[in-house]
């Protein structure tokens, strides 16, 4: 993980050496950023429940429908003050993260006030896996050496918890997720001509935003 000095290129850490291309260049859905990492629809259940005691409960007590009304009516700003927030953390954690594949290596660049990046050299990932979303986008979740720390905190929301509680990096809430972990096995592959690698199709998940990301595997590339 390095901090960024100078004016590196978009969504790297420094001009890229010679031999090495980018493939793709993303970033998060916002909106899919909200959902999954903020629960922004947990958060607005939880607000539509006060909101209902705080104008039952009024009622209940004796109080005019005015006042009961009023009582819901601050519960309900105060809901959409909420939400209005964590989405626009969503927001602008989507236009502060660049996710870069290249031919050699992933890289994670993120960071609102102090952007860093995290550099990932394919020798160093031992399986990609992707997971689907009801809402047509997609997590690659890079499974790293058992020797690999990372901060789950310093690289939230970008880090999944794997095996024995290791974090490991995510490209989340992708568009076209199915391409790019395509992409991803192929770049994979040509830098270790003896990886085998399983892709297997299947379709967009369709359970509840609860769903793990373990439920749909698509993509795996391990060195032999």
């Amino acid at each position: 993980m390095n901090r960024f000095k100078g004016r590196p290129a978009r969504g790297l850490p420094g001009e890229l050496p010679k031999g090495e291309t980018v493939l793709w260049q993303g970033a998060p859905s916002w909106r899919s950023l909200a959902r999954r990492a903020f629960r922004i629809r947990g958060v607005a259940a939880y607000f539509g429940l006060l909101v209902a005691w705080r104008v039952a409960a009024p009622l209940v007590n004796g109080h005019t429908i005015g006042f009961a009304a009023a009582s819901g009516l601050s519960g309900l700003m105060l809901g959409a003050a909420a939400s209005a927030l964590f989405c626009a953390f969503a927001w602008l954690m989507t236009r502060t993260t660049v996710y870069t594949v290249t031919n050699r290596r992933v890289v994670i660049t993120y960071g609102m006030a102090l952007p860093k990046s995290v550099n990932l050299p394919y020798p160093r990932i031992e399986a990609a896996d992707l997971a689907l979303h009801e809402e047509g986008t997609g997590d690659i979740a890079l499974k790293l050496p058992a020797a690999t720390r990372l901060s789950y905190l310093l690289l939230w929301p970008h880090v999944r918890s794997g095996a024995q509680g290791r974090a490991q990096p995510v490209l989340r809430c992708i568009a076209e997720p199915e391409r790019v972990a395509t992409l991803l096995a192929n770049a994979l592959s040509a830098v270790l001509p003896e990886a085998e690698r399983a892709v297997t199709t299947r379709p967009a998940v369709q359970a509840p935003a609860a769903q793990t990301l373990a439920d749909a595997d698509l993509i795996q590339a391990r060195a032999a």
